[in-house]
């Protein structure tokens, strides 16, 4: 047997998902910019993407901005607001991917800190906003620990911060931007109920094609490109666009949005099935938040006295697939930067493991991962 424990870092590709892809690499491989009949069609079919995905996180088509990831459409924001500007400043949080923290080192920035579960103090976040902040990215769900941001009320507060900006006759305009990655699966990510600006979803997180993601930018947000050609994208993202994966993408982002409540509500029990089975043993550690602020695939842990490359070793050995954390960065030596965040030392962070559950995931995959890592840690 082969338990798959790294969903936050990739997801298998659904079976209609590949289907609906396959046309657009044979019959239907034309250019959509093309003015003859069959590019058109695919166009067309560009376009009934588009709006399938819109209507899946509340937006207008025409808010929605392809791009190669989830990564890509990060730095557009955060590049694309703040390049207006001279003085541009931009708040985010200390436990943002890298694809936020590291191009707002570009810019003016403050990166406010979380408390020892992951989770953004408002008053901390209403202290760092300027007169210049243009920007506030804050994540929805962290990729390694899972916690879940209160996006709804960080977009009130930024609100409210502008509204009196604008009394005092400071026009310069404040966004809200939120990454999404991790939170399409399970929670609600429809745009006006959570109030953001604009949002990063990234299909490869939810069973659809890898290099394939998408900016929502609300109408009125004004946005520059990164990239400069042919104006695709509503000129915010120049380049042809790749056709079979926005077509697998808007299957992906249909097909688990249609069964979110059921599989939210199995994902959890599996959950708490593993989490009850391994917060007796003294060795172990739960980071981050408990049930309710944590996403329901998501189980961070520390064991106390081993190596968790070699954890992960001795685990893939026994059929069981676990992170050390974010695949983004695990060629990087350096220590966890949210692990850090929230408290832990270097020692801890080097025995810690990201436990991530997914859609093929059964009771019988969740044993055999309990079975291993007790067994493992008893002869440690």
């Amino acid at each position: 047997m082969n338990a798959y424990f790294d969903h936050a870092a990739a997801t298998p590709m659904l079976p209609e998902v590949i289907a609906a892809m396959r046309p657009y690499y044979t019959d239907k491989f034309y250019n959509p910019s093309a003015l003859y009949l069959a590019a058109r069609a695919v166009k067309e079919d560009v376009q009934a993407a588009r709006a399938t995905i819109a209507s899946a996180i509340g937006a207008k088509p025409s808010e929605i901005i392809f791009t190669a990831g989830g990564t890509e459409a990060n730095n557009l924001a955060i590049t694309g607001v703040a390049q207006q500007f001279n003085d541009a400043h931009i708040v985010t949080s200390a436990i943002e991917h890298e694809s936020v923290l590291q191009p707002i080192h570009l810019y003016s920035h403050s990166c406010v800190p979380v408390n020892e579960q992951g989770i953004v103090r408002l008053d901390k976040l209403s202290d760092a906003i300027t007169d210049n902040t243009v920007l506030v990215s804050v994540m929805l769900v962290n990729n390694e620990i899972g916690t879940i941001q209160d996006i709804k009320a960080i977009a009130k507060l930024v609100a409210d911060i502008k509204i009196n900006r604008q009394k005092q006759g400071n026009t310069r305009p404040l966004y809200i931007h939120t990454d999404a990655c991790q939170a399409v699966n399970y929670l609600d990510i429809h745009v006006a109920r959570l109030g953001v600006d604009m949002m990063t979803v990234n299909a490869g997180k939810i069973y659809g094609p890898k290099q394939s993601g998408m900016l929502y930018v609300r109408s009125g947000t004004t946005v520059l490109p990164m990239l400069h050609g042919g104006g695709q994208e509503r000129n915010l993202r120049s380049g042809t666009q790749n056709v079979a994966n926005i077509i697998g993408f808007a299957q992906a982002i249909q097909t688990v949005r249609t069964d979110v409540a059921a599989e939210t509500k199995r994902i959890e029990q599996l959950q708490k099935h593993i989490m009850s089975s391994l917060v007796d043993n003294k060795s172990i550690r739960l980071n981050g938040t408990r049930l309710g602020r944590r996403l329901v695939n998501n189980i961070h842990i520390t064991i106390n006295g081993i190596d968790n490359e070699r954890l992960l070793m001795e685990l893939d050995e026994r059929g069981v697939q676990v992170a050390t954390g974010s695949a983004c960065s695990a060629s990087n030596d350096e220590p966890s930067h949210v692990l850090s965040a929230i408290g832990l030392d270097q020692t801890q962070i080097r025995s810690s493991i990201r436990i991530t559950l997914g859609r093929h995931t059964t009771v019988d995959h969740c044993n055999l991962l309990v079975h291993s890592l007790k067994e493992l840690v008893a002869k440690n």
